[in-house]
């Protein structure tokens, strides 16, 4: 499996959790639990907002659109795993593993995108509640979700570029359980200072620049809802941001810890581990923190289930 050149044909190698055959069918029922789940609870919520008019807003409509990435992004590493355990296969062909890094880098990058751009609609219903409709009209709306994809499929256009200019020698195991773009990296023989270079360009301008305006809209959050007079005006105020800051919160912190055990020199499962975290388990909580904390979610989900037994 030595690579020669870039048009050679080679496979990696997932390394995934375990080799060991009898942990197999716990793995696979687990992730497909997971998998079902995520996609599942995150239809739901489409499916509840969509139905629901009182939901037409700019708040749902963004969330309707985090909930459709975080399946795509589910979609582009669980089901390859889940075959490959059933199967007790690692292999995985270059052109699968440069296509799966293409679209999960896309995704990722739209969530960070759309949590700030959720973030920044928060901003606008809190400190200009007067002009919120105004500010965030159907077409703004528009073209910041646009504004979100288009850089997104520029960003993954680029590592991936960098990534197929790369020669790789005998040592084609990922430590992960899908093509992700450091590990790749780190497996070239030939020169990668560029896509390093890239690579912390984007964590400092994207992850930087993304939790910049985040804290900033909260900033200016907080500094309004302690000028309201009414405790009830400002748990309400504060109410409508919980959500979005759990969902923040979570998506950070598991990402930080992928770099900080990427970066270590320890075992590559304590990577792998803090991968299944941010790829994994934060779209699979997405729906349960949007849906536990929000009445109007739940109100739309009881309507749509029972519609839809009504209709059976």
């Amino acid at each position: 499996m030595e690579r020669e050149n870039n048009s050679q044909v080679l496979e990696f190698l997932l390394r995934g959790f375990s080799s060991e055959p009898e942990l197999q069918p716990v793995i696979f029922v687990i992730f497909l639990s997971m998998y079902l789940i995520t996609f599942f609870g995150n239809l739901l919520i489409i499916l509840a907002v969509i139905s629901d008019p009182h939901l037409h807003t700019p708040m749902y409509f963004f969330l309707c659109n985090l909930s459709f990435v975080d399946i795509c992004s589910t979609t582009t590493t669980l089901p390859r795993m889940l075959v490959n355990t059933q199967t007790q296969s690692k292999a995985i062909t270059y052109e699968s593993c440069m296509t799966q890094l293409y679209f999960f880098i896309v995704f990722v990058t739209l969530d960070i995108f759309l949590l700030t751009v959720m973030a920044y609609d928060r901003y606008v219903a809190i400190c200009h509640p007067l002009h919120y409709t105004v500010i965030m009209n159907p077409q703004v709306c528009g073209l910041l979700v646009l504004g979100s994809w288009i850089p997104s499929n520029l960003i993954s256009l680029l590592h991936s570029s960098l990534v197929l200019r790369l020669s790789f020698c005998t040592d084609l195991e990922i430590p992960s359980f899908f093509c992700e773009l450091k590990q790749m990296v780190q497996l070239a023989c030939s020169d990668t200072f560029v896509n390093n270079f890239f690579i912390y360009i984007g964590a400092v301008v994207l992850g930087g620049g993304s939790m910049t305006g985040i804290l900033y809209s909260y900033s200016k959050i907080v500094s309004s809802i302690r000028g309201v007079s009414s405790t009830q005006g400002k748990y309400k105020a504060f109410s409508t941001c919980v959500s979005h800051i759990s969902v923040v919160s979570l998506f950070y912190c598991t990402s930080i810890g992928v770099y900080l055990s990427s970066a270590a020199p320890q075992s590559s499962y304590s990577s792998a581990v803090a991968s299944v975290m941010y790829t994994v388990v934060t779209p699979m909580l997405n729906p349960f923190i949007y849906s536990l904390r929000n009445k109007d979610i739940k109100r739309a989900l009881e309507t749509f289930f029972m519609m839809g037994t009504a209709k059976g």
